[in-house]
């Protein structure tokens, strides 16, 4: 009977495997935190997550055998990241479906002003994100150096504007040249691929942002202000 009829889908389990990794706030935790694009000690971990380092040690050991982290070890040390970009836009987009109005209300002050400053700006993964990614994503539609009407593009002229500040895009690889990544708490897209990631390598390189605390909230310098000016005609105002 049809009703009786069941259809086997062939990504099914590996699809509730990868849900069950994640659907663990302990290891979710640390997903977030990674999204900072560093390396991190279990021991870092583990103080961060506020768990013991026996049961971040078994969590890592899961979110590694699953493909979600990639781990080396220096002497005694045991260090983790996000295997790739791929695990960095799950997570980041993950996150764009519960925040920010979702978010449990910070506790303390402390909190409150980590979370404006993480607001304010900060990496995901390789890119820039925030109020910050999203001004100067906003900047290079302005002046007709990305396209967002067909989903994320760098045009010709933006691909010139790159080269001519110095930033050459690595093509060779499947990774796309600009590409859409949804900010969870402005809750509109930010630029990430390998241009995002490029401006915010060359962004901390230069000295245009600093990383502040712990997470991945950055500031922009004063030097920052003036080279985000003079090149995209970003107000000052809005970086702060």
């Amino acid at each position: 009977m049809l009703g009786c009829m069941t259809t086997r889908e062939p990504q099914a389990p590996q699809l509730a495997r990868l849900a069950g990794l994640i659907a663990d706030e302990t290891r979710a935790t640390c997903l977030l935190a990674l999204l900072d694009g560093r390396a991190w000690t279990a021991s870092e971990l583990a103080r961060h997550a506020g768990v013991a380092a026996s049961t971040l040690s078994e969590h890592l050991g899961k979110l590694v055998a699953g493909g979600l982290l990639t781990e080396e070890r220096q002497g005694r040390h045991r260090y983790v990241r996000l295997a790739d970009a791929r695990v960095a836009q799950l997570v980041e987009d993950l996150a764009a479906q519960v925040g920010p109005g979702d978010a449990v209300r910070p506790r303390g002050l402390r909190e409150s002003s980590a979370g404006a400053a993480m607001a304010r700006g900060r990496t995901c993964y390789d890119h820039l994100a925030g109020r910050l990614g999203i001004a100067v994503t906003d900047a290079l539609s302005l002046r007709g150096l990305l396209r967002q009407d067909t989903g994320f593009a760098l045009t010709d002229a933006g691909v010139r504007w790159f080269d001519a500040i110095g930033l050459s895009l690595d093509r060779r690889g499947r990774r796309p040249l600009a590409r859409a990544c949804l900010d969870w708490t402005e809750r509109r897209p930010h630029l990430a691929g390998v241009a995002g990631a490029a401006l915010c390598r060359h962004a901390l390189d230069s000295g245009w942002c600093v990383r502040i605390g712990s997470e991945r909230a950055v500031k922009v310098t004063p030097s920052g202000e003036r080279a985000l000016q003079e090149l995209l005609d970003i107000d000052a105002g809005a970086l702060r």
